[in-house]
């Protein structure tokens, strides 16, 4: 079994931007040379999560939305009392969806549906630059 580690690095606009990372993710597998096994996406920080999504216009407006249905950015929490930095909102989104994503591999491609993306959604209040730590565990 061998390990192989690499990061994506992104500037982000904050407010849910979603970014298509599916081709960077890709080099990365490739680059690795191993042929199977998985490959992970970790953000490094609290306010971003990694999804699959088809990632198309329509998906792209829906999924934000239905973010902001769940926790409001205008709703009361506690991390914005404490804190003062208006990103509570932003913290309980990417906390439900989660900071990581695994993905099999097979014959060095990952396993992936037609219309199924890699994507990484920005929770965060402002404009970030971010990091995703990716792994890739196999053979």
């Amino acid at each position: 079994m061998s390990v192989y580690q690499d990061r994506i690095s992104l500037q982000t606009k904050g407010n849910s931007h979603m970014l298509d990372i599916t081709n960077q993710t890709e080099r990365i597998v490739s680059e690795s040379g191993l042929r199977s096994g998985i490959c992970t996406v970790f953000c490094v920080g609290s306010t971003g999560s990694i999804i699959t999504i088809e990632f198309e216009g329509g998906l792209i407006k829906d999924f934000p939305e239905a973010m902001e249905r769940i926790a409001p950015e205008g709703a009361s929490y506690e991390h914005e009392l404490r804190w003062h930095d208006g990103n509570g909102h932003s913290h309980v989104k990417a906390s439900i969806i989660g900071p990581s994503l695994t993905v099999p591999f097979t014959d060095g491609k990952l396993t992936l549906g037609t219309w199924q993306q890699i994507a990484f959604v920005d929770f965060d209040s402002k404009p970030r630059s971010r990091n995703l730590e990716v792994t890739v565990l196999g053979e």
